[in-house]
């Protein structure tokens, strides 16, 4: 859905509607959204269900130019998770303004744009390029991609740096902009604090995790880029005590991902802080993945009888419930 302001609200959102959120200004039907490079553009879900159902998506990394990517093999699977070294191909931004975006605006959900570059510039060429269109309603900067020989790993591991690219792109636009944060960071509540103070509307967290796969009988890396992001259930503990972490540090919404495959794993970042939740790896194996989280949150909640927002940051660290769950609230039910 267009959104010129901060003020848009969906279709659907409504007052009774346990799972809505509000996220620097927009109301959000519900907290789940499927994550920039594991969505395509969107429409690649259309198969599979009415995106309208969707609190809103991610598009792939856009960049002023298309890019090819990394050489393959781009994928490996590891144990409870993958790596993958894409290296943010896209088809530009100017063909997603063109041939993707006026077929997006038929669904009422929020896009969100990720905007990725090598430099500061870039990042203000593609935000500067969506401006001029109608669909999106907010962007989410990629400033810690680490696939990539250069550009986003420096942005995102360095505070400094980081603020100053947030700050160039809140002077150019007036929607909203949610920066991605790399758990890569030496400190990643320190970015966060930083990207905050240069004005950042929210944080998305986190990015995937550097790794490794070598293949024992050649001796060479599985992937064609040597080393790729490890991302998948694997890293869902860290993700979740890093939203914790910067949800203590910072007063922006936070939209939680790493690792979600079903609605408790989506609840455990709320609780630990985020508004919103991000689904990635899922998708490729369970393209209905997003529906699912949002059937058992919207149950989970009425049952009871709370909202998303009451249970954002609900988390009690000093608390040890013996209580066991019940057995239809098990993973994957």
């Amino acid at each position: 859905m267009s959104s010129e302001s901060t003020s848009h609200t969906p279709n659907a959102s409504r007052l009774d509607n346990p799972l809505a959120v509000t996220i620097a200004g927009l109301t959000f039907k519900n907290p789940v959204i499927p994550a920039s490079g594991t969505f395509g553009y969107g429409l690649e879900f259309l198969p599979f269900f009415d995106l309208s159902r969707l609190g809103g998506f991610c598009t792939k990394g856009l960049s002023p130019q298309p890019l090819k990517g990394n050489p393959p093999p781009r994928i490996v699977e590891t144990p409870a998770g993958m790596l993958n070294a894409i290296g943010l191909q896209n088809i530009g931004v100017r063909a997603f303004v063109t041939e993707k975006l006026p077929l997006l605006r038929a669904y009422d959900t929020h896009v969100i744009a990720n905007v990725f570059g090598f430099s500061i510039e870039d990042f203000l060429e593609v935000v500067a390029v969506l401006d001029d269109a109608e669909g999106v309603s907010a962007y989410e900067l990629n400033i810690s991609c680490p696939n990539v020989k250069e550009g986003g790993t420096q942005f995102g591991n360095n505070p400094r740096l980081a603020a100053r690219v947030t700050e160039a792109v809140k002077n150019r636009t007036r929607r909203p902009v949610i920066v991605k944060l790399s758990p890569n960071a030496p400190s990643i509540v320190d970015v966060a604090h930083a990207v905050e103070q240069a004005g950042a509307d929210a944080l998305s967290l986190v990015n995937t995790f550097v790794g490794l796969s070598i293949d024992v009988y050649t001796h060479r890396p599985r992937l064609g880029f040597t080393t790729g992001g490890l991302s998948g259930p694997a890293i869902r503990p860290l993700a979740v005590r890093m939203v914790y972490e910067v949800s203590q540090a910072v007063s922006i919404p936070r939209l939680g991902m790493g690792g979600i495959t079903n609605w408790m794993d989506a609840l455990e970042f709320i609780l630990a802080g985020a508004t919103a939740v991000q689904l990635g790896t899922i998708n490729y194996t369970e393209p209905c993945a997003a529906l699912h989280v949002i059937e058992g949150l919207e149950a989970y909640c009425r049952e009871q009888g709370t909202t998303i927002p009451a249970l954002v940051g609900a988390f009690r660290p000093h608390a040890v419930s013996p209580v066991t769950e019940p057995a239809s609230h098990q993973a994957g039910s």
